[in-house]
């Protein structure tokens, strides 16, 4: 029974070192963990010395040990500025452009305003405007070239106005082809016509005869505006002998300076491309500003300007 007794005692003494020895040993486990962390922090604080020199492949830059500079106001350290995209050069090359000026023949002043750009351009009167004899003599004086831009019919008329003195579908072939021959006597000095309005009347092939008879007798050429999409003007003068162009581009629907301008570009690439090109324009005053200021810059770019004889074949 003794010896039973001290067999239990030395279990309970086991079992109650048992917890003290984890207890023990986690204590271990949790400053050993503390040691490591905190060494590792020192070790990552602390600034490696590197001579300068090479580390495998790699070459390091010398240590800066006058440190100065780097404290120094921004205003006195040298900033390279960052890189800027280059700038888009304009297209240049050579072209051939003509450029018409419709509706002239109301006022001295734009004439000589657009005489004093310097630069071949061609002026188109309708007749019956007050001052059409005087553009006309003007411009003959300082070598501008002269044509007559022809009322026609255009689509929605009578809603849409026009000049009396203009062609109208509902006239007979003779009074037409009078109409016309008073046009060309009331314009001096001119060359050659192209048609005003007109999206209705230039459909027409048989209308559009009678006016090429008049011009095929005085030996008028005929640049086509292309009031129309359906135009006969073209084919029809080209088929009866007559000297002829159509309009490329027109200028100034939108009547601002820049977008005028954007218009002239338009047209100056097309000549690059094609060799020549035709732009109509009328004489409003953004219209003159964008020409005075353009026509010389495209110039220089290689851009040759005539007048609309030169174009027409």
């Amino acid at each position: 029974m003794a010896k039973r007794k001290k067999t239990t005692n030395s279990r309970k003494i086991q079992g109650g070192k048992r917890p003290l020895v984890a207890l023990l040993i986690t204590i271990i486990l949790i400053v050993l963990a503390f040691y490591l962390l905190e060494t590792l922090q020192k070790a990552m604080e602390e600034k490696p010395v590197v001579k300068p020199g090479a580390i495998g492949r790699y070459k390091l830059p010398p240590r800066v040990e006058d440190r100065s500079a780097v404290h120094q106001p921004y205003t006195t350290l040298t900033v390279t500025p960052p890189a800027r995209y280059p700038k888009i050069k304009r297209p240049t090359g050579p072209g051939t452009v003509a450029i018409i000026v419709d509706d002239m023949g109301s006022n001295i002043q734009e004439a000589r305003a657009l005489m004093g750009i310097n630069v071949p351009i061609t002026f188109s009167l309708i007749p019956g405007l007050p001052k059409v004899k005087e553009v006309a003599e003007a411009a003959h004086g300082k070598g501008v070239q002269v044509m007559v831009h022809m009322p026609m019919e255009p689509k929605g008329y009578p809603q849409q106005r026009m000049e009396k003195s203009g062609l109208l579908l509902g006239q007979e072939n003779e009074e037409i082809k009078r109409r016309v021959r008073g046009y060309l006597q009331t314009i001096p000095h001119a060359v050659g016509a192209n048609n005003h309005m007109g999206s209705q009347f230039t459909e027409d092939e048989e209308k559009m005869g009678a006016v090429f008879n008049v011009l095929k007798e005085r030996g008028f050429f005929f640049i086509d505006s292309r009031t129309s999409p359906k135009s006969v003007g073209y084919a029809l003068a080209r088929a009866v002998g007559i000297e002829t162009a159509s309009r490329n581009v027109f200028l100034d629907n939108d009547q601002q300076v820049g977008a005028v301008k954007a218009q002239l570009g338009q047209l100056a690439g097309m000549a690059r491309k094609r060799g020549s090109a035709i732009g109509i324009c009328h004489p409003h005053r953004a219209t003159i500003q964008a020409l005075a200021a353009e026509l010389p810059v495209l110039q220089k770019e290689g851009i040759t300007f005539v007048y609309a004889s030169e174009l027409v074949r």
